[in-house]
């Protein structure tokens, strides 16, 4: 088996990361569309003061997650063929990385503001907090605790193919 090069790798690396910006920037954009037909709902105008500010806090914080997803396309279009995809493949993990830091406060506001609508505000902060919880565990602490995943699989799979007395 081949080991791949300095410059297959970050091309890999490039086009997993494009791959991921693709499903979060699809859950962004629909998200944010939800967000920008909002106000001109019916029942908007019934909302409280709270409500609008939650409401505010979400629309910008999904403007500044679409941005952020999808400034690594900018970014590849700026750069192209100037054989820099090492400053790319950093520059998108970065823009990827704050993208759903600011979809993770768009996504909670959207809940704690549709909760609080339709439910006392007690029960949707508590949901609300639940659902901020839910996405943490999914998207830090779990790939935080499992980030060497597997190596101990590779390890043994090498200490497996060592001939004996190795």
């Amino acid at each position: 088996m081949s080991k791949e090069s300095e410059k297959q790798r970050w091309q890999r690396n490039f086009a997993d990361l494009l791959q991921e910006l693709r499903v979060a920037q699809t859950g962004v954009q629909i998200l944010f569309a939800f967000l920008l037909t909002l106000p001109f709902s019916n029942g908007f105008p019934r909302a409280s003061d709270f409500q609008k500010d939650v409401y505010i806090v979400s629309l910008l914080s999904a403007a500044a997650a679409t941005a952020m997803i999808i400034s690594p396309v900018a970014f590849h279009r700026a750069l192209f063929r100037q054989g820099r995809k090492p400053e790319l493949v950093r520059f998108a993990h970065r823009m990827a990385s704050g993208g759903l830091a600011f979809m993770l406060i768009s996504m909670v506001a959207a809940v704690l503001l549709i909760t609080d609508f339709v439910l006392s505000r007690p029960i949707a902060l508590v949901l609300s907090a639940v659902t901020a919880l839910w996405f943490l565990t999914f998207w830090m602490i779990l790939p935080f605790v499992r980030r060497n995943w597997g190596e101990e699989d590779i390890e043994d799979e090498e200490d497996s193919l060592q001939p004996a007395g190795h």
